[in-house]
C-alpha cells in the first residue's frame, strides 16, 4: 500500500490543489495521512472533499478547530481528524506513530514499537532511520521557509519513503516580506517548538 504524507499546510490552496492534482496522478495511492497545520476550515474542505480518505492531526496552527471538526464530521466528508497533535495507526500490519512535533518523533522511534514514525512542524523535509524505524518529515506545503514545496509517499510493503517536489509553488515568504520583515523593529521567536 502507498500513502501519501503531507503537513503545514497553512493556507496555502494554491500548493495543495498542485499536491492534491500529484496525488491523484499516482493510482499507486490510496491514503492521505495529513500531520497537523490547516489553518482554516476552508483547508478542511478541500481534504473532506478529495477522493482519497484523508487521516489528520491536529498541528499547534489549526485555526477554527470547531469549524474543521464539524467539517470532518459532514457525511459526505472523506476525512477522519484525530482529537490530538499524534496518533497511533496501522496499515498493512505496519505499525505508524505520527504527530504534528518533531520533538515526540525521535523518543518514539527508539521506542522500537514501530516500523515508521512521520512528524512535521519545523517545514524541513528529511529522512532518517532509528533501528529498523523510518522516521520522516514530508517537508511543507505552505512555502513558508522552503522554496521547494514537497510531500513524501510511503510504501508500506519495503518500509521506506521517498519525496515529490511541486514545480511552480506559489512562495509565502517572497523577497519583498523577508525585506520588510529585516526593517521590523519587533524579533519573532527564536524558539524551537514555535516557529510557525
Amino acid at each position: 500500500m502507498k500513502i501519501a504524507i503531507i503537513s503545514d499546510i497553512h493556507d496555502n490552496f494554491n500548493n495543495l490543489v498542485s499536491v492534491l492534482k500529484k496525488i491523484n496522478d499516482n493510482k499507486e495511492i490510496e491514503q492521505v495521512i495529513f500531520l497537523g497545520d490547516f489553518i482554516n476550515n476552508g483547508i478542511a474542505k478541500f481534504l473532506t472533499g478529495f477522493n482519497l480518505p484523508v487521516y489528520a492531526i491536529w498541528g499547534n496552527n489549526d485555526g477554527d478547530k470547531c469549524a474543521i471538526t464539524k467539517t470532518a464530521l459532514d457525511k459526505e466528508s472523506n476525512m477522519t481528524i484525530a482529537d490530538n497533535i499524534y496518533d497511533f495507526l496501522e496499515f498493512d500490519n505496519r505499525r505508524i506513530f505520527i504527530t504534528h512535533y518533531p520533538d515526540l518523533a525521535k523518543p518514539m522511534a527508539k521506542s522500537g514499537e514501530y516500523d515508521a514514525v512521520f512528524y512535521g512542524h519545523n517545514h524541513i523535509k528529511n529522512k532518517d532511520r532509528v533501528g529498523n524505524c523510518l522516521v520522516v518529515n514530508p517537508g511543507e506545503i505552505s512555502g513558508h521557509k522552503e522554496s521547494k514545496v514537497s510531500f513524501a509517499i510511503y510504501d508500506t510493503k519495503i518500509n521506506d519513503a521517498e519525496f515529490v517536489e511541486i514545480d511552480n509553488p506559489v512562495r509565502v515568504r517572497t523577497e519583498e516580506v523577508e525585506e520588510y520583515l529585516a526593517g521590523l523593529k519587533f524579533e519573532f521567536s527564536k524558539s524551537k517548538g514555535h516557529k510557525y
